[in-house]
């Protein structure tokens, strides 16, 4: 189906799916003409052509008429979206059955200075320097499909400044954060939405030091695997591995040195893989071993072939299989970022902290419809509802 201009057109949604998410998801918010402004900004958010802007979500509204009021919902009507958030976890995990967290960086990209966040930043996978804004999604994700449930966003040294916090009504507890205390909290945050999901934790971001965040994450009583650094500086776990050295070498050195431990597996594919399993230590030399033990797993896609996935587990050796698998889940989100695009995570354009998780928000809450209606998930309950009429 495609519009003027020869561009896709937004799939018509399902006005009963729309509705049972509305009516499961903003329940928390206290005023029923806030609950009608949410179900209709998620419709728009699945209609518009082209990017969700205030304007053109209005435009999907009523025509633009609303545009005030729609301005004023997103950047400054104070309702709360952590239930929402919890509420979409809930709901994400009784339709997809998910099998862990994924946490992925989102670069947004911005014109002016003045966007909540943004700052020049280095961006591995371009290889040049941005003006952008930086955010940690949070998806929940089974082997099919991903839903990005929760959002942090990054505070760079900058916006310490107190005119520049000002503008953007950035609260007084949200300060600036390293990348690697940023995605520490995102791990936490996401692991505490549900109940029913509280891991593994699957981290893969560029450019943290996943040793240390191993430890950390450890310490806080999680299960994770974290995307490690060829460089990354390891020692071999001695008191399961006597003859390896004491030496501190990389996680690479480790990885391809160690071919007495590597072994041909079957992926989840049914391909062959090589695989490598090495206990290691995630302390400096002298501390304490208890909570410091982990797994370095390297992974040749192609059966010895091609680059090695490295990652730090505090999965056992003997869980590889289920490893295998959860490695896997980054690619998912990555097959479902279209999504997240078309329906508007990196749009928004005003300047408030406020409107900024307001927008993404919801647009999380469009992006699990959008799935749910084009992946032709069942959903049991829906179904029971529109075959009684009640």
């Amino acid at each position: 189906m495609e519009q003027r201009g020869g561009k896709p057109a937004a799939p018509k949604i399902s006005e009963a799916l729309l509705a049972d998410v509305g009516a499961r998801m903003f329940t928390a918010l206290r005023r029923a003409e806030q609950r009608i402004w949410a179900e209709q900004y998620v419709g728009a958010l699945l209609a518009a052509p082209g990017r969700k802007t205030l304007r053109n979500v209005a435009t999907q509204i009523d025509g633009g008429a609303s545009r005030q009021s729609v301005h004023h919902f997103i950047s400054a009507s104070p309702w709360e979206w952590l239930p929402i958030r919890q509420a979409l976890a809930g709901y994400t995990r009784r339709t997809l059955n998910p099998q862990a967290w994924v946490i992925r960086p989102t670069t947004i990209p911005k014109v002016g200075p003045h966007s909540i966040g943004v700052d020049q930043r280095y961006v591995p996978h371009l290889g040049q320097v941005v003006n952008a804004q930086q955010a940690l999604g949070s998806w929940m994700v089974s082997a099919t499909a991903a839903v990005p449930v929760d959002w942090h966003l990054l505070l760079p040294p900058r916006w310490a400044d107190a005119s520049l916090r000002r503008r953007a009504n950035v609260p007084d507890e949200m300060v600036p954060q390293t990348l690697d205390d940023g995605v520490y909290e995102a791990a936490l945050s996401a692991s505490g939405l549900t109940a029913e999901l509280t891991g593994p934790v699957v981290v893969d971001v560029a450019g943290v030091d996943a040793v240390t965040l191993a430890r950390r994450l450890a310490a806080a009583g999680l299960t994770f695997l974290v995307r490690v650094d060829a460089q990354a500086q390891l020692r071999v776990d001695r008191a399961l591995l006597p003859r390896y050295s004491a030496a501190a070498h990389t996680a690479a050195q480790l990885v391809h040195s160690s071919s007495r431990l590597r072994r041909q597996v079957t992926s989840p594919e049914g391909t062959p893989t090589a695989l490598v399993t090495i206990p290691v230590l995630a302390s400096p030399e002298g501390a304490g071993a208890r909570g410091r033990r982990l797994l370095l797993l390297g992974e040749w896609p192609a059966g010895g072939q091609g680059e090695c996935e490295m990652w730090l587990t505090n999965a056992s050796a003997e869980a590889w299989r289920p490893l295998l698998r959860l490695v896997r889940l980054p690619r998912t989100v990555q097959e479902f970022t279209g999504v997240a695009e078309r329906v508007g995570v990196r749009d928004f354009a005003g300047r408030s902290f406020l409107g900024w998780h307001h927008h993404i928000t919801l647009a999380s809450v469009a992006h699990l419809v959008a799935v749910v209606q084009e992946s032709g998930i069942e959903l049991p309950w829906l179904s029971r509802k529109l075959a009684t009429g009640v």
